[in-house]
């Protein structure tokens, strides 16, 4: 009976951790963007839902990401803080942060513009820092906690056990996008002249704009358009730091 028990628990498991990882918030962004069919910005219809794949161009003042201050158009960071739950532990997270900026995708000489507030984002993070009994927060760091309403120390003066961490879109990085197109004068989105005619990425009704820079998701590998479709009309990865 034993053997048939230990299995049942072991089954069990297994399927909240395989559930866990296909259902988090990166799983369903990279499964979006990859199943979704990818159209050529120049092709692109008005109304149509679909993904597009091209580099950042910045058209505002850049962002600066608040850990690695590194200009971008779009960062993300996560805070967790290791907390003592009986004789274990675990991380929780105090700041999970997703500030955008404008910008544009452009694909050859064709540009989209992306500016709406309901974005569901995978960015890939980059940067990484930890602050824990032997390594204080640098004043950076210290500042962002503040500007959120936490400090690295606890009442006892001890520092915290915390991880950080960051990603961003930058300028000329590679990204996919996923939302709903519709062509407009450069003018008539406050954009210089010079860009001409402009592809406007929307939230639908039904759904949200899907942003990732992660390299699974700008893969060219979508179904492609046959011809009576269409219209007449760097990557940083793998550093640490503490």
């Amino acid at each position: 009976m034993e053997p048939v028990f230990f299995f049942i628990i072991f089954a069990i498991i297994i399927t909240v951790l395989l559930s866990a990882v296909f259902f988090s918030k990166k799983a369903i962004i990279k499964r979006k963007l990859k199943k979704s069919e990818l159209r050529k910005i120049a092709d692109f219809k008005d109304g149509e839902l679909a993904r597009i794949v091209g580099t950042v161009e910045f058209v505002d003042a850049p962002l600066l990401s608040p850990l690695s201050n590194r200009e971008c158009a779009y960062y993300y960071v996560h805070v967790e803080q290791k907390v003592a739950s009986g004789k274990s532990s675990k991380w929780k997270t105090i700041i999970e942060e997703e500030i955008s900026n404008k910008f544009l995708i452009k694909e050859e000489t064709s540009y989209a513009f992306i500016n709406d507030k309901r974005i569901k984002s995978y960015i890939v993070q980059d940067e990484s820092y930890s602050t824990g009994f032997f390594s204080d927060a640098t004043e950076n760091l210290e500042n962002y906690l503040n500007s959120k309403g936490y400090k690295s120390e606890g009442s006892w003066g001890f520092n915290k056990t915390l991880r950080y961490k960051e990603g961003i879109l930058e300028q000329g990085e590679k990204a996919a996008v996923f939302g709903k197109g519709e062509w407009k004068d450069a003018a008539s989105l406050n954009l210089p002249e010079k860009y001409g005619r402009i592809l406007a990425i929307t939230s639908s009704t039904e759904d949200a704009i899907y942003l990732s820079d992660d390299p699974d998701t700008t893969e060219k590998n979508a179904v492609k358009i046959s011809s009576s479709e269409k219209p007449n009309t760097n990557t940083r990865r793998g550093r640490y730091r503490k």
